[in-house]
Order: C-alpha cells, then structure tokens, then sequence
C-alpha cells in the first residue's frame, strides 16, 4: 500500500466514525502512523507530526459549521505540508544548471525533461554529456535531447569533463538555459567529489541540483546533507514519484536536511516533470482534485500532439475529434495520474489498464478509418465499413461494434451535461 492509499483510507475510517472522541482520535493517528512509517519517513518526524494533530484535535474546536472529521482532514493537510517542504516556483531567466546524483537517480533523463520544461516556457535550452564514466551515457543523452528538440553537446570518448564544459559553452553561447549532466557513483566519494568541483569550476553554475530517485526514502536526508557539504546545492529533484511508495519519505527527509524540492517527476515521459508544490501533492494523495494541474497537463498535451484547440472542440463530437482527443491523452502519462489529479487515486489498477488497453485500441480502430468516416458517424453503420476498419486495425469486428456503441454512450452523455444548466454552473463554481 502507498503512501496516497493509507492516508485515503484512514480519513475514510475517521469520516465514517459516529462520534469522534479521543479513543477515535487514538486509532486514527495509529493509522496515520502506519501508513507514514510504512512510506519510509523518519520515525521521529512522524510521532512528532501525529503527536501535534493529536493534541490540536483534543485541545481546539472546529470553527462554527465545520464538521469534526473535516477540521481533522484539514489539520493533516497543513501538518502534511509543512513536514514536505515548500513551494517552488522557478525564475524565467537564462541560468546554468548542474545536475549531480549517484548512478540509477536519473539525471539524465531529467537533464532533457528539465531543458524541455525551460524551452517550452521560452528559454532556448541545451543540454552537456559530462557524463564521462558510464557507458552510453552520450548516447543517451544525445537521443533525449533530440526527442526534446533541445540543443545537446558531448565529446565522445573524452575523459575530462572540464574540457567538454568549456567546449559547450562556446557552442551553446546564445542558449538562455543550459544543463549540465555529470557522471555518477554507488555512492559519493573522493574521486566523484573532485570531478564535481572541477566542473563547477569550469561551469560556473547559477542552480546546483541534487538528483535523487524516490525509492531512497529517508536516506535522502544524509545523501543532501554529503552533496550539499561537497558543492553547496542550491535543491533537489526528485524523480520516479509516480512508482514509489516512498516518495513522501525522500520529500520530508530533504525538508529536513534543509534543501529545498525543487521539481518532482512524476512519469516517463519528457514532459513528467513539475515544479514541486507540496500542496498540491499533498492534496493527491489526501484524494483532492487538482483541476488547475489538469488543465494545464491537458493544455501542455494538445501543443505536444500539435493539435489546435478546436480540433478537439466537445461541441463537435465525431471519431476524428475523439482521435485527436485520444492522441493529446497519450501525452498527458499514465490515465494513473489523470484519476489522481481527478481526485479519483483509488480506482483499481486493474480497471486503469483495462482503460489504457481500449483507448489504445479505439485509437487504431478510429486510425483505419477514412476521412469522410471520422467526421460522419453515420457512415460506419455499414457492415461492410465495419468489416473492412477490423481488418484495417487487426482488431474484430466485434471490436468495433463496441467502440461505436461506447461513443454513441459518450457522445449522449455529454449532450446531457451541455443542456444542463445546474451542472454547468456547479462545474464553473468547482473551477473558482
């Protein structure tokens, strides 16, 4: 069970509760507890953090019309928060940045999403290979920032990552943002602390980051505390938040280090990477929608796919509409993170694959139809169109018969939300 399920649960239990006295608060914070310990944060933090909502539970009241349970909701999201660190909200400007971490952190993957995420806010970016010890690194980084569509500068072969810094620069003078990607180690020693000064030497960097995989927990502390003491950090990235069940450990234990989270990253996919705000993550994992990120993960998908916003228009609902709808979805990471950000984390992993698998297969279906079929419905109400968009997509022809009754179901469904005017105007006041 992770973090985001323990927490949902134990609040479920606390709302569910008749009366909400001290043996209810008792029980609730033991689960509060578990689900903690179990994400891997510090014990001594987590007694502290429950010890303080036990006693403001016992000891205050909750203001006049607000219902026990949510005042208790409420002061675990500000405690959750405060134990996570604090909003980062990333300057606009040209800089240089310094990526360090040990091996499988993932620096170079978030050496490209982090380029992407400046270019794609009008920052020219690139990004340099200094990583001079493992094998394919340059290879790697070089296809990332292809796919990024980002500048990229690397050596191949050469041993003296201050070389290849002072090289790049040169390349990439007119570049507003530039990352630099180092080598990594199983663990931080002489030889990687002496590499690191001489390329901040040579780089002269503006941000010195701190790559960290989520899986680490609460060693996050003590690996902040040695790189920072190394080469002064600036932050931290926190990478692979969206597989582990110990993010919330690695989060808290870099607030108590001191080092402030800077982005988190939150899929595979370049554009999964976001400016770390703790009360938004909080609020996922407490099973609160996150519209705004919505939205703005929708926006970022439909530039992505280069689809224009009308091409996606719900007052024009056709297959070719849909399809382009499908294509920005694709874009937008794993449906896991939609139903998060939905506040829907807790539907069954099984259902969310079943999902990914026939929007897939809508999609290939929708692919082997013709133009005039995609913007006339009526058109596939032929057997033999039917017929021949199965064999087309190597799917059957039941399969499409489904795919036209689930749009058919679709399409009636948001006819009804457009005509109702109760739900347009509770739908305006949930995006206030």
């Amino acid at each position: 069970m992770d973090l985001g399920e323990g927490l949902r649960q134990a609040m479920a239990k606390l709302t569910r509760a008749t009366i909400i006295d001290a043996k209810t608060i008792k029980e609730f914070n033991k689960e509060l507890q578990k689900s903690l310990l179990s994400a891997d944060i510090d014990v001594q933090l987590v007694f502290d953090f429950t010890h303080d909502i036990e006693e403001k539970a016992l000891k205050s009241k909750p203001p006049e019309g607000v219902a026990p349970s949510d005042y208790i909701t409420n002061l675990v999201y500000e405690g959750l928060v405060a134990l996570v660190g604090s909003t980062y909200s990333p300057e606009l400007k040209p800089k240089r940045i310094l990526l360090a971490g040990l091996y499988g952190s993932g620096k170079t993957t978030t050496a490209a999403k982090l380029a992407k995420f400046y270019q794609d806010r009008g920052l020219s970016a690139a990004v340099i290979c200094c990583d001079v010890s493992r094998p394919a690194a340059y290879e790697q980084l070089e296809t990332l920032a292809k796919q990024a569509n980002v500048g990229f500068f690397g050596i191949k072969g050469e041993k003296d990552p201050t070389k290849i810094v002072k090289e790049a620069l040169k390349i990439h003078a007119d570049r507003k943002v530039v990352i630099c990607d180092t080598s990594g180690r199983s663990a931080l020693d002489d030889e990687l602390v002496n590499e690191l000064k001489a390329i901040n030497r040579a780089f002269s960097p503006d941000e010195k980051v701190l790559v960290i995989n989520a899986d680490i927990g609460h060693v996050a502390k003590q690996q902040a505390e040695k790189f920072d003491e190394a080469i002064k950090l600036t932050g931290i990235i926190v990478t692979k938040m969206d597989g582990s069940g110990k993010g919330g450990g690695a989060l808290s234990a870099a607030n108590a280090a001191k080092v402030k989270v800077m982005f988190i990253g939150t899929g595979e996919k370049l554009a999964n990477i976001e400016p770390y705000d703790p009360g938004k993550f909080i609020g996922r994992l407490l099973g609160m929608p996150d519209i705004l990120s919505l939205v703005d993960s929708v926006n970022q998908a439909i530039k992505e796919a280069a689809i224009k916003p009308e091409d996606v228009d719900m007052e024009n609902l056709n297959f070719e509409t849909f399809y382009n709808q499908l294509k920005a979805l694709n874009k937008m990471g794993p449906l896991k993170n939609v139903f998060g950000m939905l506040g829907a984390a807790d539907v069954p992993k099984e259902l969310v694959n079943q999902g990914e698998e026939k929007l897939n297969k809508y999609k290939v279906i929708i692919g082997s139809m013709t133009k005039e079929e995609r913007t006339d419905e009526k058109l596939m109400h032929n057997p033999n169109r039917i017929k021949r968009v199965a064999r087309g997509s190597g799917t059957t022809d039941r399969d499409v018969h489904q795919f036209l009754a689930d749009f058919n179901k679709m399409k009636k469904m948001f006819n009804s939300m457009k005509n109702d005017r109760n739900f347009k105007k509770k739908f305006a006041k949930f995006m206030k």
